[in-house]
Formats: structure tokens, C-alpha cells, sequence
């Protein structure tokens, strides 16, 4: 497994990545939040253009999974890590965290949803810790661009270096 830059020409794969393992969030997430596909192809690419750089794990000659960095300033998003439902539970994600906090100083936040228990004990287990929700709901406002409902439904963890 080698982890690389994903480029223009990933598109596709990081699209079906995505959608594929956003499966596990139907019926888990509010019902309102919930759309298929989870995120259309002009929003990935307004992602992209927003400034989220993605990074995948390449296995077997095709994308296995993709997680996004982003740099707001002060801090340091993680955005958007899936693995491909296929090739879960084989250190994908990890490897990918990995990775990209070794490629910052800053702190470090997370944002995902409250009812997705897998993805914050993944980020738990990994030395993420979620904060406390006043924290969270002004950190979704600042960093993040996401509707209320969105904000309502979310936690935000992060790591050793965030200091409110």
C-alpha cells in the first residue's frame, strides 16, 4: 500500500470512494441530512477548489481510500477520509491520518457526525478527543461551511496541540 497525491485525474475514484463508504451513514444520520449521492460531484469539486488537498491509498493498482487536508489559518482541517467498503479494516484510514498529520505544525480538528460512533472512535483511538460543544458548535461556524442542521448533528475532536 502506497499512499500519493491525488490528482485531477482522481476525481472519479475519490467520488465513488466517497459514496461508496458514505453507505454506512444512511439510516445512522438524521434522515434530512441524508441524500444519495451523499456528495454530488460539484460539491467534491467545490472541495477541492476551497483549498481540501486529497491524499489516497493506492492497493492493487486502484484507490482504496482518500482523506483531505485543508489549511484554515490557525488550524489544520482533516476532511472527508473514507475507505472503500471493500477495504475496510485493513489499516487504510490509519495509514492516511498518519500521513497527513505528519504534514503539519498546527493543531489538528475533525469534524463528523455525532451519530457516526465508528469514524469518533476511530479518531479517539488514534489521540483525537472531541470537545466540548460550545467549542464545537463556534469551530463548525469558524472553519467549516456547513448548514445548521449540519452544525446541530456534528462533533469536531482534536488533537494534543489544539489549544482553545
Amino acid at each position: 500500500m502506497q499512499i500519493r497525491t491525488c490528482g485531477a485525474q482522481d476525481l472519479a475514484a475519490i467520488f465513488a470512494i466517497v459514496n461508496d463508504a458514505a453507505q454506512a451513514y444512511k439510516g445512522i444520520i438524521p434522515g434530512d441530512r441524508w441524500h444519495d449521492p451523499y456528495m454530488p460531484l460539484e460539491e467534491l469539486e467545490q472541495q477541492i477548489r476551497d483549498g481540501v488537498r486529497f491524499f489516497g491509498v493506492e492497493s492493487g493498482g486502484e484507490l482504496a481510500g482518500v482523506m483531505g487536508i485543508q489549511d484554515r489559518g490557525p488550524v489544520t482541517l482533516i476532511r472527508h477520509a473514507y475507505v472503500r467498503t471493500s477495504q475496510r479494516r485493513k489499516g487504510i484510514g490509519e495509514k492516511l491520518l498518519k500521513h497527513l498529520e505528519a504534514m503539519t505544525e498546527k493543531p489538528i480538528l475533525i469534524g463528523t457526525w455525532t451519530a457516526a460512533t465508528w469514524a469518533v472512535g476511530f479518531y479517539e483511538k488514534n489521540g483525537y478527543r472531541i470537545l466540548p460543544r460550545a467549542e464545537i458548535d463556534r469551530l463548525l461556524r469558524t472553519y467549516w461551511s456547513i448548514p445548521e442542521r449540519q452544525i446541530e448533528t456534528s462533533v469536531v475532536l482534536a488533537n494534543a496541540k489544539w489549544r482553545p
